[in-house]
């Protein structure tokens, strides 16, 4: 019994020391993506806007083209609640005239605004914007990374679409798991998945994000191209033209308008 004893302990040991090198080496890959993002610039960013176009796909076949501006701005949340509140707002703006109409999301809710005024989007919609924005690389490295009981953990370098990854597996303490994949030379994120289940039919989805076309954005390093894919099929994707950070975007951007939908001003330089 004192050998079965001692080798149980010496297998616990050996399982420890992985986990801790898996751990550290995890740790290693995320610091050089941030560091690749513009470290500081990026943490710090408190807003953003892109504008391009943007196309929806139905099984593989362009389902929608349409110009779009994105407007998204960081909150501040405590350490011990970021993995339950949302810690951004967002307001997509598709069309030529954003006053015609947009959708906006907050940590309290989400709406699609028209020339009549808002109505509150269906509980599903702003379900799966939850946890898709929890689940994004970049919220993660930007709002979450010390959040208590989100673990790092290396699965190694591997090879992804010809290009040389370091896979990294991100679980929180509520098991949600997001596979980061960081390329071994620009130490940048250039694909994410994750899997979800259907609230209501229980089916098994994988969701995979690309990001490609990387550029300098006021020293931070941002995707200028976004795939994503949901069971092997695209269903969204954007070019952006334009990126912008800290344009000083004023609450009203966010707000949830009574009345006719508003224009965003935002701050040139």
């Amino acid at each position: 019994m004192t050998r079965v004893a001692a080798a149980a302990a010496l297998v616990a040991m050996a399982a420890a020391q992985a986990q801790t090198n898996s751990e550290i080496r995890a740790k290693k890959v995320v610091d050089d993506a941030i560091a690749a993002l513009g470290g500081d610039r990026f943490l710090k960013m408190e807003d953003r806007v892109e504008s391009g176009r943007a196309y929806s796909f139905y099984h593989e076949s362009l389902s929608g083209l349409s110009i779009a501006t994105i407007y998204t701005r960081y909150l501040t949340v405590a350490p011990d609640k970021t993995g339950d509140e949302l810690a951004v707002r967002e307001r997509q703006a598709f069309g030529k005239n954003e006053e015609l109409g947009f959708v906006l999301f907050r940590e309290d809710g989400g709406w699609e605004v028209t020339f009549r005024g808002a109505k509150e989007l269906p509980q599903d919609r702003i379900e799966r914007y939850r946890d898709t924005t929890l689940r994004n690389i970049f919220y993660i490295l930007r709002i979450r990374r010390g959040e208590p009981g989100l673990i790092f953990e290396s699965r190694g370098v591997d090879v992804i679409e010809n290009q040389p990854v370091e896979v990294v597996d991100i679980t929180d303490s509520k098991n949600r798991v997001v596979t980061a994949y960081f390329h071994q030379s620009t130490k940048l994120p250039v694909r994410q998945s994750f899997v979800w289940r259907d609230p209501q039919t229980h089916e098994r989805n994988e969701e995979v994000t690309r990001f490609a076309r990387y550029q300098n954005v006021s020293g931070v390093q941002w995707p200028h191209q976004i795939t994503r894919e949901r069971n092997g099929d695209r269903v969204y994707q954007i070019f952006s033209e334009s990126v912008r950070i800290n344009r000083d975007l004023s609450d009203s951007a966010f707000a949830v308008p009574n009345g006719p939908a508003t224009r965003v001003n935002v701050r040139k330089r």
